[in-house]
């Protein structure tokens, strides 16, 4: 923790973030066009932190009542309290109209990147990215540097090949034939695991999500 006084850095904020199962997922120096509050320094992206982030989700008040959208309720208060601890703005991917642009953000950081079959890809989460939120500091941190290429760069792609039905390919995305393969007898593995396609991924398998984290996104995508 920084000296009384100090402003937070970014292993600071790492380290707070971590506190709830989160990551840093991105951070950039925000320029007129990204379509940040415009007085923001450094803008943060934050998704779940694997292995734990589930275990943890589901032990949190919002998941102990019957009150809709829990994983948004839990988002809204703990990110909503880090970024007022720091001075900072909260912003949300599941807040709008008008919607933040976090697909663009995502891409701006240097740590995501539009993968073969269209989904955004992440250095450490793979095609199971997610931002859970973001966090707008007027303050300009020091950033550690993105990595160099995408992992698609040295990857042998099997995400394109590894859609049951073929309906997500680098051909685009066929919403029809998928959510009619999802309520098939051979969807079911899809439904209970997680989209086939984003567990070929080789670095979604080293990411550590739990399958009924997966199944959970799933039966919102598909009730």
């Amino acid at each position: 923790m920084p000296e009384e006084g100090t402003a937070p850095g970014y292993e600071d904020i790492a380290a707070r973030v971590a506190a709830h199962q989160l990551g840093i997922f991105g951070a950039f120096h925000p320029g007129p066009d990204d379509g940040a509050p415009a007085d923001t320094g450094t803008l943060i992206l934050l998704g779940p932190s694997e292995p734990g982030f589930w275990p943890h989700l589901t032990g949190q008040p919002e998941w102990r009542n019957a009150d809709p959208d829990p994983f948004d309720r839990w988002s809204r208060r703990v990110i909503g309290q880090i970024a007022c601890d720091l001075g900072a703005k909260a912003l949300f991917p599941f807040a709008g109209p008008p919607w933040q642009p976090f697909i663009a953000w995502a891409k701006r950081s240097g740590r995501a990147w539009e993968s073969p079959v269209g989904f955004l890809v992440h250095d450490q989460a793979g095609l199971m990215v997610s931002y859970r939120g973001a966090l707008a500091l007027k303050s300009r941190l020091d950033l550690p540097a993105p990595p160099a290429e995408a992992p698609c760069a040295i990857c042998d792609r099997p995400c394109l090949a590894a859609c049951p039905v073929g309906a997500l390919s680098a051909n685009g995305y066929d919403a029809a034939s998928c959510h009619g393969f999802l309520d098939t007898e051979d969807g079911k593995d899809c439904m209970e695991t997680g989209c086939a396609v984003r567990r070929a991924c080789p670095v979604s398998r080293t990411y550590g999500r739990l399958p009924c984290q997966s199944a959970y996104h799933m039966r919102r995508f598909h009730p």
